[in-house]
């Protein structure tokens, strides 16, 4: 099994000092920080804006991995790409043509990545599957943090392994929601190679160790 990336989500981190959260994270040896941005609408919640991306960029040297979870991405994807996205996650329920808003990230120099919701099959992607950097399986509804993974979905990410392994292109398997030390090898055996995880690791009293658990747990 390839070397898993961990992928903390900022939305479980102390919002008073999400700078000093950020190094935390980096200084403990995560991958990617994963930032959700959230409208209200495509999903019942608010969270983080262009221009607090762009104060959190000046903190941290992480792989800033973005995920729109709002009903119209094309509106937001340049500011995020100013504030210092390195990868772009947009959902597939969200837009009439995702060919084409994957092409307008990647026109930005910065990679373009999809997801789906639990209750979409993964087969609405490959008709462009092969145009992504990164797939992203949510194992719970998106909107809030600290949700139980739902277990159905490894099937899901079974499936998805299978689509890019077909495709022999080097397209990262993201999961979101609910992955914690004990459960993270589900995904991880499932196929999935970079894990977000929230409240697992930033509730944790030791965010050093829980990173180091997590990827021990895995190998």
């Amino acid at each position: 099994m390839a070397q898993i990336k961990i992928a903390p989500s900022l939305l479980a981190a102390d919002a008073a000092n999400l700078g000093e959260e950020l190094k935390k994270i980096e200084n403990a040896g995560a991958d990617y920080v994963h930032i959700d941005v959230m409208d209200g609408h495509f999903v019942p919640n608010l969270a983080f804006s262009p221009d607090i991306t762009k104060m959190l960029r000046k903190c941290s040297s992480l792989v800033f991995d973005v995920h729109l979870m709002i009903s119209e991405p094309m509106k937001y994807i340049d500011a995020f790409v100013e504030a210092g996205a390195d990868i772009i996650t947009f959902h597939h329920e969200a837009v009439d043509n995702p060919a084409e808003v994957i092409d307008y990230i990647h026109s930005l120099g910065v990679k373009a990545g999809v997801s789906v919701k639990p209750a979409t099959d993964v087969e609405v992607v490959s008709s462009y599957l092969d145009k992504l950097d990164l797939l992203l399986i949510m194992t719970v509804e998106p909107g809030f943090g600290g949700q139980s993974y739902i277990e159905a979905m490894n099937e899901k990410i079974k499936k998805a392994r299978a689509m890019i392994d077909a495709l022999k292109k080097d397209i990262e398997l993201e999961v979101d929601g609910g992955v914690t030390a004990e459960n993270i090898n589900m995904p991880a055996d499932c196929g999935a190679n970079v894990m977000v995880a929230g409240s697992a690791i930033f509730k944790a009293p030791d965010i050093s160790e829980r990173i180091a658990k997590m990827r021990a747990a895995v190998k």
